[in-house]
């Protein structure tokens, strides 16, 4: 599943072309803010290698994210993690600040959510969220993931909520 658009939003799979917004995204000190910090260049670097490498590995992952007038958007996907040594499939988004406000993250993790839970029939799918980081907790809520637990993650304290298939 390369691409997927929502009604807003067109969705690719994340590749080479996407490193300068990722950069860019990453660089943004608001953006990052509850992404674990801003990454220098080489360190998108890799993320960007790393999250390729995990579509080859289980057919999913992230996409970069672009309204429909072909504005940058942001990212998003599906992807394993681990939680406190457990392998758990997450969905993630990230927006860049123009986008903020607009029901964009709403539009993805409702289009994330069906994908993984329908399209790919994974069993549950969790959002890990910093516990202050309100807005966010809001798009999980909406979109029907129920609270789970909290725990420590990288010395922060985070939410984990879970979608049940």
């Amino acid at each position: 599943m390369n691409h997927f658009s929502t009604n807003r939003l067109i969705a690719e799979r994340l590749h080479e072309d996407h490193l300068a917004d990722l950069i860019t995204l990453h660089l943004d000190a608001e953006v990052s803010r509850y992404l674990g910090g801003v990454r220098a260049p080489e360190v998108t670097k890799t993320y960007l290698a790393t999250n390729m490498a995990h579509w080859d590995q289980h057919g999913f992952g992230l996409w970069t994210l672009r309204t429909k007038d072909g504005g940058f958007a942001g990212r998003a996907g599906i992807r394993h993690i681990m939680v406190d040594d457990i392998d758990e499939i997450e969905i993630a988004y990230a927006f860049t600040r123009a986008c903020w406000g607009q029901g964009f993250a709403s539009e993805i993790a409702i289009a994330l959510t069906e994908i993984g839970l329908a399209r790919f029939a994974l069993p549950s799918l969790i959002g890990i969220v910093y516990a202050g980081n309100a807005a966010s907790r809001r798009v999980l809520e909406k979109s029907s993931y129920l609270l789970e637990r909290s725990t420590i993650r990288h010395g922060e304290d985070v939410v984990i909520y879970r979608i049940r298939r």
